[in-house]
């Protein structure tokens, strides 16, 4: 069954919260606090936007292509302004933004380096475009072994709904093609000093069903699979790590 627009907002929410520290290095390498117009592209349901407003004076601006979702954020953070629009063709002119940041966006687009192209036309020169995460599930590790499949199958899930798995490689040849300066690329590192709490770890079972429901293998297996992970976290065994890339460059002056 497909997740609703509140049950995809937490599921946004516990996403931001995996890549906090990815964010707080870069804002401050930035300098966040100083820019006066900030563009989100692929806003979604407003996540970021009232931790955006929290840390800066900007004027925040929130892009996606889905208006259900945009309504959403209106509701969430109605002090930033929010257009309806394509990622690959967005509607303000060249050179408005000091910063065009986007959050799990790139892997949803076939067209990634045209978004990126897009995202550097409207920043300022000595502005910057941040790609704030960007999973590669190529490097997933599940542990215990018995949990491999469930890796298997949400990648290739992935791969069948559009997106493009393996994103987080890509970020440091995007950016450059796009002719940004300064370009830093990383990636989230992994802690595992307790388990998410047992809400988190339905929601990542709502939305594995979500993804799999048409895989008939996880249909079958889906109650006994869940049941090894639960017996693996409650023994601390429990490891799922997906790379998470960042990417931030500056714009280069003209001429």
């Amino acid at each position: 069954m497909p997740l609703s627009i509140p049950q995809w907002h937490r599921r946004y929410q516990q996403q931001a919260r995996w890549t906090q520290d990815i964010r707080n290095h870069v804002y401050r390498r930035v300098s966040l606090h100083a820019a006066g117009k900030i563009l989100d592209v692929g806003c979604g349901t407003g996540v970021l936007e009232n931790e955006l407003l929290s840390l800066t004076s900007s004027r925040i601006y929130g892009l996606d292509i889905d208006y259900p979702s945009l309504k959403y954020a209106q509701e969430n953070s109605p002090h930033a302004v929010y257009t309806t629009g394509d990622s690959l063709q967005l509607p303000f002119p060249s050179g408005v933004f000091d910063i065009t940041l986007c959050h799990f966006l790139l892997l949803w687009i076939s067209a990634g380096i045209q978004a990126v192209n897009e995202m550097v036309r409207v920043t300022r020169p000595e502005g910057f475009v941040l790609a704030l995460a960007e999973p590669d599930y190529g490097g997933r590790i599940d542990y215990p072994p018995t949990l491999t499949e469930l890796g298997e199958w949400q990648t290739q899930a992935l791969i069948d709904q559009g997106s493009n798995p393996m994103m987080g490689r890509k970020l440091r040849s995007f950016f450059s093609k796009a002719g940004l300066v300064n370009v830093e690329v990383g990636i989230l590192g992994g802690q595992w000093k307790e388990t998410n709490s047992d809400q988190e770890f339905e929601l990542e079972w709502q939305v594995m069903r979500s993804d799999l429901a048409g895989n008939s293998d996880f249909t079958e297996r889906a109650e006994d699979l869940k049941n090894i992970e639960i017996l693996a976290r409650q023994s601390q065994q429990r490891i799922l790590f997906v790379p998470t890339f960042y990417a931030f460059g500056m714009v280069k002056e003209k001429g």
